[in-house]
């Protein structure tokens, strides 16, 4: 698609200031109805419950990670990194096309309606889109994504422990949220990366910058992506859809818009690529707001299981929560699920609905795919063998807690 003087565009973000669009590709992307599509998908799930200023969405986080992916092969470049302008492109339309395959509500509902990572329908899409605009920037985003391009830090500025994307919704849900813990010196991170023999390193001075992103990163989860009331009503959302699934097959009617319904009533199978194609494009017409208007008809349901969970989710009625470090003893599960069926006989059959116990995780630090950092006198080494914060989290490098989900009585 051709734009007759094409002077580039500027966007105006809340985090950033400006943002520019300096390549006419770049434009038509973001102008295409697949990444338009990412202004109606919440960019942190159901967390305004909790934060009621996380609205944002992934549209605004993509432009976030381009705008990023711009500044970082600026700063390469100035210290003597040999990027092509193919590759500086790729680099920008990876970053900014890398959620294009979220579903409604992000990560809250993986796998509850698609049976397919969304990095997987982002692909699919990238490939699409390669089709309209054949060139060799776009093969080179591809193979980016992918983690196939031939030079590592490339991939690594996409998709690693140091990742801009992560740099971007680390600093944009703090942002929105007001949870100071999130907000990062992503400049400062970016302008000591360097580059050594094509990986990615960071320099011997930027270590205690690296420490901090690791900790908020690790701070943010506990704060944000997994508080408990987000847990909570992830959970619950994900229960309502699979009630309305049952609900439909048992032969009683459940309002649904046709791309929502479409999921209702299949089951995909990847492996047809035949009804891939078809479940695509309904995946496609999807967004936040589908399910929302179909959890409003559903808290009215006559099934008393749906209206039950759906009321209480729209109704902010969310099920309580117990998170420990240890897993629940037997006779304490016991208790509480004896306390839910006395508190709800009418769904006596359906406690797998009301009673959930399970687990969640929150990695500081993964050591077999290490930060490299570039020590004053040349040498390289792991962040784990020259931090000493590391050193002394090894014992909770990864944390997993328990937890027991159940309705208030």
């Amino acid at each position: 698609m051709s734009r007759a003087n094409f002077q580039g565009k500027i966007i105006n973000d809340p985090v950033y200031g400006f943002i520019s669009v300096h390549n006419e590709i770049l434009l038509s992307l973001i102008d295409h109805p697949y990444f338009q599509r990412l202004r109606h998908i919440s960019q942190m799930g159901l967390a305004q419950l909790v934060y009621p200023g996380a609205r944002h969405t992934r549209f605004h986080h993509a432009l976030g990670v381009m705008h990023l992916m711009q500044e970082a092969v600026k700063t390469l470049r100035d210290k003597g990194v040999r990027i092509s302008d193919d590759e500086g492109l790729g680099l920008s339309i990876a970053g900014l096309l890398h959620d294009v395959g979220h579903g409604p509500f992000s990560h809250a509902l993986e796998h509850a309606l698609f049976p397919v990572q969304h990095e997987q329908i982002s692909l699919l899409l990238m490939r699409r889109l390669q089709e309209q605009y054949p060139c060799r920037a776009m093969e080179i985003a591809i193979e980016i994504f992918n983690r196939s391009y031939p030079r590592p830090f490339l991939c690594s500025l996409v998709s690693g422990q140091l990742d801009l994307d992560r740099a971007d919704y680390l600093l944009r849900d703090s942002f929105y949220t007001g949870v100071v813990e999130g907000a990062i010196g992503s400049d400062r991170i970016m302008k000591l990366m360097n580059v050594h023999n094509d990986e990615l390193v960071i320099e011997e001075k930027g270590i205690y910058s690296v420490e901090k992103f690791l900790l908020a990163r690790r701070l943010m989860y506990w704060q944000v992506y997994i508080h408990k009331t987000v847990i909570s009503s992830e959970h619950l959302i994900t229960s309502i859809l699979k009630r309305a699934k049952e609900t439909l097959r048992e032969g009683h009617d459940v309002f649904a818009p046709p791309q929502l319904r479409y999921f209702l009533e299949n089951d995909v199978n990847v492996n047809d690529m035949l009804q891939m194609h078809d479940a695509l494009e309904h995946f496609l017409d999807l967004d936040d707001n589908d399910i929302i208007s179909a959890m409003k008809q559903w808290a009215k349901h006559k099934d008393e299981t749906l209206s039950f969970l759906s009321g209480s989710l729209w109704k902010r009625k969310l099920f309580r929560i117990e998170l420990q470090d240890d897993p629940f003893d037997a006779k304490t599960l016991r208790a509480r699920k004896h306390l839910v069926e006395n508190a709800f006989p009418q769904f006596s059959g359906k406690m797998d609905y009301l009673f959930v116990n399970d687990t969640v995780k929150n990695v500081l630090y993964q050591q077999d795919n290490p930060i490299k950092v570039r020590l004053k006198n040349g040498g390289i080494r792991n962040l784990d063998e020259v931090s000493s914060i590391m050193s002394s989290l090894q014992n909770v490098l990864e944390q997993k807690r328990y937890y027991i989900l159940y309705p208030r009585a």
